[in-house]
């Protein structure tokens, strides 16, 4: 009853909150009703469940304490219990929240759309590591899953762009056909396939921009500034370069040409494929595709691009699971309940739960290809004799490669190197690597590669701050804590208190790892907490925060698939050979 009590009284406080909040919220944006509207609707559930989740957490911590305590005291096995129970209790009541609030926030995402779309992205996405399972398959449908706008409207704005460019007959003379149906719709506009009336009969996608996005962005960005201002202040500079580098996704012809460049750097590195129609490409050191922007059909709210002919990452493990499943005798149910109690069971022993590495992966498949192809040589056998002429006797399916499971390693291992390649080496890179903008693209020497599209957010640093996150990367694999404090302050990262174990711990966060080993087993927003309240941050270089944003959203998805990696370890040699290229001896 005093728990109840407390909370009805906490809810209520949440309410006088947002009444309060309200006035602060008219005389910021009082004179734009459609944003002060947007802004209130966010408010009304933001400051509530902001302020829930908040008082969850002390109840979990002070019965966790609780029990701890009445382990370390003697026969005292009754009063453990009940607080053993007490804290199972809470736990169960962490998980009807979590569904609870992500439903709403999904519905309220929705309806909103805009800039909450994006952030909606970054929990699907897993960022930090720090949402659980039912936040990320719940928002997962924001990544290109967000309900389409009709055609009609789409017919306007393609009409109405390639008019602008010359082609006096609008759309009918630039594409042969096009799907009226969209295969994706995310934050900013929806995709089309089409096939292009150029004589060759491409195919291609077709990217369109909804007219109002860049108006309500600016309002819905303005709004989560205000609302970390208060609850999450430490998250303000990120959000304000975040800001910044949003704003140019709001022209299509400069992401083509952003497009265009990353193709042509990881072609030139021999990391993307250069005929994507081809795919007797054998070369294992191509790991990648991207697409081919059509320039000439480029508009402001247009971008026309090849089409590759793939699946989502989340899609294609899904299906690959399902598959795998079935030849193992399994639903796709069991075995997701069978990785669920080995995960609990890893947390339980205070562990990370990791998956096998790329080789052991490659060992495990080649074992089951042998297995089925053993198999598959008796259906043959079989389906050659019994099955072809005894009445009665059916011919057996053959099992397809799509039986075996993919080397979850090996995509990791890819997705970060690529990534670090645009970073380390061209200082050109894509800041937006969420699983929705990954593609699987099965090739015929059967090894998947990856389909990496979406360059709406790319990032160009300067040569000093290439060869600065280089010598950083090597500081961190080394674990050398003289030379990163050194390199964070030459940098011009600043705390209050300049304490050098806080500063280490903060750029080992942004650029390198999130795992228990240095969060101590705490959530990352509670370990981020801790260290804001040990030293806050005053400033942080800007031009690296979408270089921490990228290893952000790359952890997550390692982290998603128990492929927990350093990025440092994994980044050394591109740093090490980028040094090297520079004439730069480090560490000197």
């Amino acid at each position: 009853k005093i728990v109840k009590r407390s909370l009805q009284g906490l809810l209520a406080s949440g309410t006088i909150a947002v009444i309060i909040a309200g006035g602060y919220i008219y005389k910021q944006v009082g004179d734009d009703p459609e944003g002060l509207q947007r802004t209130l609707s966010f408010y009304s559930i933001a400051i509530p469940k902001y302020i829930r989740f908040r008082y969850q957490q002390y109840l979990s911590d002070r019965a966790l304490s609780r029990y701890e305590k009445a382990l370390s005291k003697q026969n005292n096995k009754e009063e453990a219990e009940m607080m053993k129970e007490e804290v199972e209790q809470l736990e169960s009541e962490w998980e009807e929240l979590h569904r609870s609030t992500s439903a709403l926030g999904l519905d309220v995402i929705l309806e909103l759309r805009g800039f909450y779309i994006k952030a909606g992205q970054m929990g699907a996405a897993n960022i930090g590591n720090a949402f659980p399972p039912i936040w990320q398959d719940t928002f997962s449908v924001l990544q290109d899953g967000v309900p389409a706008k009709e055609f009609s409207v789409i017919r306007n704005i393609l009409n109405e762009e390639f008019r602008g460019m010359g082609y006096k007959g609008g759309m009918d003379d630039v594409f042969e056909s096009i799907e009226e149906d969209a295969i994706g719709a995310a934050s900013i506009g929806q995709v089309h396939r089409a096939v292009l009336k150029n004589g060759n009969h491409e195919e291609v996608v077709v990217k369109i921009m909804y007219p109002e996005v860049e108006r309500l962005f600016r309002g819905d960005v303005r709004t989560l500034k205000m609302f970390c201002q208060v609850a999450q202040p430490v998250h303000v500079p990120s959000l304000e370069e975040v800001e910044v580098q949003f704003m140019t996704e709001f022209d299509y012809v400069k992401e083509a040409m952003q497009l265009e460049n990353v193709r042509n750097n990881l072609i030139k590195a021999g990391l993307a494929q250069h005929d994507n129609n081809n795919n007797n490409n054998n070369n294992q050191n191509v790991l990648c595709v991207v697409p081919k922007p059509y320039l000439q059909y480029c508009g402001k709210r247009v971008l026309v691009m090849e089409q590759l002919h793939g699946d989502k990452i989340a899609d294609a493990l899904r299906n690959n699971m399902a598959h795998h499943a079935s030849s193992l005798g399994k639903t796709p149910d069991q075995l997701l309940a069978e990785q669920k109690l080995k995960l609990e069971q890893a947390r339980s022993e205070g562990k990370e739960m990791m998956g096998p590495s790329a080789d052991e992966y490659d060992n495990y498949i080649a074992l089951l290809d042998a297995k089925r192809r053993a198999t598959n040589a008796t259906k043959r056998i079989h389906n050659l004799t019994l099955g072809w002429w005894f009445p009665g006797c059916h011919k057996k399916e053959y099992e397809g490669i799509d039986t075996l499971p993919i080397n979850h390693a090996k995509i990791i291992d890819d997705l970060i190197y690529v990534h670090g390649h645009e970073v380390l080496k061209d200082g050109y890179f894509n800041g937006d690597p969420h699983p929705g903008n990954i593609l699987l693209i099965q090739s015929k020497n059967k090894r998947p590669r990856l389909g990496l599209i979406d360059y709406g957010q790319v990032k160009k640093l300067s040569d000093k701050d290439r060869i600065f996150m280089c010598k950083m990367f090597i500081a961190l694999d080394d674990d050398n804590h003289a030379e990163i404090v050194r390199l964070m302050k030459d940098a011009g990262f600043r705390s209050k208190y300049m304490n050098p174990e806080i500063m280490v711990k903060y750029c080992r966060l942004y650029f390198d790892q999130d795992n228990l080993a240095l969060t101590g087993g705490k959530h990352i927003q509670v370990f981020i907490e801790e260290l804001e309240a040990a030293d806050p941050v005053v400033n942080i270089p800007r031009d690296l925060i979408m270089v921490h944003r990228t290893t952000f959203l790359l952890r997550g998805l390692a982290h998603a698939l128990h492929q927990s990696r350093s990025i440092a370890k994994c980044w050394r040699p591109i740093a090490e050979t980028v040094l090297k290229e520079e004439g730069i001896t480090y560490p000197s």
